[in-house]
């Protein structure tokens, strides 16, 4: 414990407000856990006590170095979306959005590119459909789809919650080997 520093040294009315140097380095190890958005580290530096100043001279520093890019972090969060939690691209707009991505990058990416990921990722669903396959498959854990209207409904209700639109939704029901009728 002797090496550590605390995480608080006192209050925030005690605490000095970082330098600029002070303001990389919180800024350094937020983004060694993953990627952020820009706003996501201008929330992080006020809530560390750093001046307007100083957020913006560390923000121009950090963009300069190529840490800080709303476009790529959409690219590169969509991409883990796909891999880990298939969520439809409504979802994963309402994600970008809760973490400060822009509308302007949302607009600009919307349709083709934040849909569709690279060419060269194979493991990862492509369209919209394949995801709700994808997560369909993962919710039944091998399990074959019930047959009682009750239980589709539900289940298309949980793919619904994940963002995927009724069509969508519909489609991976019959692909999975029912043809329900949801309402």
């Amino acid at each position: 414990m002797s090496g550590r520093r605390s995480r608080r040294s006192g209050p925030p009315s005690e605490r000095a407000a970082p330098d600029a140097e002070a303001a990389l380095e919180i800024a350094a190890r937020y983004l060694g856990t993953r990627p952020r958005t820009r706003r996501e580290l201008e929330l992080r530096l006020r809530r560390a006590g750093a001046d307007d100043g100083v957020i913006v001279a560390t923000m121009a520093r950090l963009e300069t170095m190529g840490l800080v890019d709303d476009v790529a972090f959409t690219h590169w969060w969509a991409e883990q979306r796909d891999r880990h939690a298939p969520r439809g691209r409504r979802m994963v707009e309402a994600e970008l959005r809760q973490r400060g991505v822009p509308r302007d990058v949302l607009e600009a990416l919307r349709g083709d590119e934040l849909a569709a990921p690279a060419p060269d990722v194979e493991s990862v669903p492509a369209t919209e459909l394949e995801r709700a396959a994808v997560a369909l498959a993962r919710h039944l854990r091998g399990r074959p789809l019930p047959v009682e209207r009750a239980a589709i409904q539900r289940i298309g209700g949980f793919l619904m919650r994940r963002g995927f639109d009724a069509e969508t939704v519909r489609s991976a029901l019959r692909a999975a080997g029912r043809d329900p009728e949801i309402d």
